[in-house]
């Protein structure tokens, strides 16, 4: 999410990473289960180090494809964790080939360098926020694994997860909506009720703009998700459809504000 300018090193390892991502993405089936699952590893690694190096050095930098970046690497650290629980799963070309273009955006777009801050909890306040992001992320591509073998099982065509019971997936995407709805709640009140410590906003300064106006509706969604699901069983089709609808509202709220800033600053 804070990448520092554009270095020498940086670059070669973003674009390592990316190549790497990019070699089960576009050769997944070639490669075998455990060669594209070791590239994969290697691909997840260099990105990390990446975005370490750009955390460490020079002055750091912010905007809506450093965020893709950081968002994309913390769905594939889930997977990473996940493959080793269920061998089964099987999404390594889908997520590597986000990683590829998550990792080529953010080298292409840094985004803009960051005043220097009078606030220690900041750097806290974004970290809440990105981690949010990663772990509602993660729902989204359970919801679309879940969505993807129940289709497979009404046409009678074998399962692309190796027979992950739906139940599994529903109820990793759950937990991962509940894990991101508790991190987005204290990103909320961090932002309203210490505003003025973190961004040196006074209350007559405060006001409701589209990042706070999307964010708020995305939380009232997802908490309506876990109310429906806690209440009336919400489940299947019906969960994901909300759950794609929070998630794209959240998305508009920083990453699609970003973008709009950033094109239109490039533009004048």
């Amino acid at each position: 999410m804070i990448l520092a300018s554009a270095s020498p090193v940086g670059i070669l390892l973003g674009a390592a990473a990316a190549l790497a991502y990019a070699v089960p993405a576009l050769a997944a089936r070639s490669l075998g289960t455990v060669s594209a699952r070791r590239v994969l590893l290697l691909a997840w690694c260099l990105h990390g180090v990446q975005l370490a190096w750009s955390l460490l050095g020079g002055a750091p930098r912010f905007g809506f494809a450093p965020a893709l970046s950081v968002t994309v690497w913390l769905v594939l650290t889930a997977y990473v964790v996940e493959s080793q629980l269920y061998p089964q799963l099987r999404a390594r070309w889908a997520l590597a080939g986000f990683g590829s273009v998550a990792i080529v955006l953010a080298l292409l777009f840094p985004g803009a360098q960051l005043p220097a801050t009078s606030s220690p909890w900041l750097p806290l306040h974004w970290a809440l926020g990105i981690a949010a992001y990663g772990l509602f992320a993660a729902a989204v591509a359970h919801g679309w694994l879940m969505t993807r073998a129940e289709a497979q099982m009404r046409h009678a065509t074998p399962s692309p997860e190796g027979g992950v019971p739906l139940l599994t997936l529903e109820r990793l995407m759950f937990r991962f909506v509940g894990a991101g709805f508790v991190l987005l709640t204290l990103t909320l009140l961090a932002g309203t009720f210490f505003g003025e410590t973190l961004y040196g906003l006074t209350h007559t300064q405060w006001r409701w703009d589209h990042k706070r106006v999307f964010t708020a509706l995305s939380w009232v969604v997802f908490a309506a998700l876990l109310v429906g699901r806690s209440l009336w069983g919400w489940r299947g089709r019906r969960a994901v459809r909300v759950l794609y609808a929070g998630a794209g509202l959240l998305l508009l709220g920083y990453v699609g504000s970003r973008f709009v800033l950033e094109m239109l600053g490039r533009a004048t």
